[in-house]
């Protein structure tokens, strides 16, 4: 029998007699746009954690991973620094979040958000995502438990708005985005101004400045991006109130946010903020 090895998981696998669990999924070949059936066994005495270690071992692609470990920033003294990769693409991670989402539980997400593999992390908090339609306040405080795994851009931003900031909709303190944004970890200052996206689609835009101007003099360039990419969702929905926030805090604004922010404003408009005297 094969041996498999991933994360907590090396064991010689005996197939049970089930069917086979298959994921569609999209190969990386150039111009293919069919998916194809992956094909990856259950195993007797699996857990549901080990069923999906299974599958991330089945489509990991070492040359997608290098390239990922490149694009995400992991060499020595950058912000992803020693983060692993399979070399697994976001929709084919969320073929497997759809196979599982409605079995799962607590402690499995806890595993998968633990797992040294990026893509494995990234599994657990989309599958929160889906738990929110039926466990928001449970998931709210398991997320803002483990806030921290959420250890790279993409799993915060896949993850925040869609726990965090849903839940937010319908509570009016919004103070735990303030205890964020004034944490020492980078990860839960970015949750504290992205998840204020749920908010802006609302048509809220109080709470995102807010936070916002707690983290302008941030000395890190992904709280420059989120804030900037904040500002423009609010302009995106009315642009006299990004115009006012810029106008009100443009000697604070780093030339990132500032760019980010105005990125849907003609090219006029543009000019005119880049070349604003401080």
């Amino acid at each position: 029998m094969p041996e498999r090895s991933i994360g907590t998981v090396s064991k010689t696998v005996v197939p049970l007699r089930v069917p086979r669990v298959r994921i569609p999924v999209f190969p990386h070949i150039e111009g293919h746009e069919q998916p194809m059936l992956v094909t990856f066994f259950i195993y007797k005495d699996m857990s549901k954690y080990e069923e999906i270690l299974e599958a991330f071992v089945t489509l990991a692609d070492e040359s997608q991973a290098q390239i990922l470990s490149r694009f995400f920033k992991t060499g020595k003294g950058e912000y992803g620094e020693g983060d692993k990769f399979l070399g697994i693409k976001v929709p084919i991670t969320r073929q497997i979040v759809k196979a599982y989402k409605k079995d799962i539980d607590f402690d499995t997400i806890k595993q998968l958000i633990y797992n040294e593999y990026h893509e494995v992390r990234l599994c657990g908090f989309l599958l929160m995502v889906e738990m929110m339609k039926q466990q928001k306040q449970a998931v709210v405080d398991f997320y803002l438990k483990h806030a921290r795994q959420a250890n790279n851009w993409d799993l915060v931003d896949l993850s925040c708005s869609q726990i965090l900031g849903a839940w937010l909709l319908t509570h009016k303190d919004r103070s735990i985005l303030d205890k964020l944004a004034d944490s020492t970890d980078l990860w839960e200052q970015r949750i504290a101004i992205v998840s204020t996206l749920a908010l802006i689609r609302a048509g809220e835009f109080d709470d995102t400045q807010r936070i916002a101007s707690k983290l302008l003099s941030h000395p890190h360039d992904l709280i420059h991006k989120a804030i900037g990419w904040m500002l423009r969702e609010i302009g995106k929905r009315d642009m006299a109130v990004l115009r006012e926030y810029l106008a009100q805090n443009y000697a604070q604004l780093h030339r990132t946010t500032l760019r980010y922010a105005i990125e849907r404003m003609e090219e006029t408009e543009r000019r005119e903020w880049l070349t604003r005297g401080r």
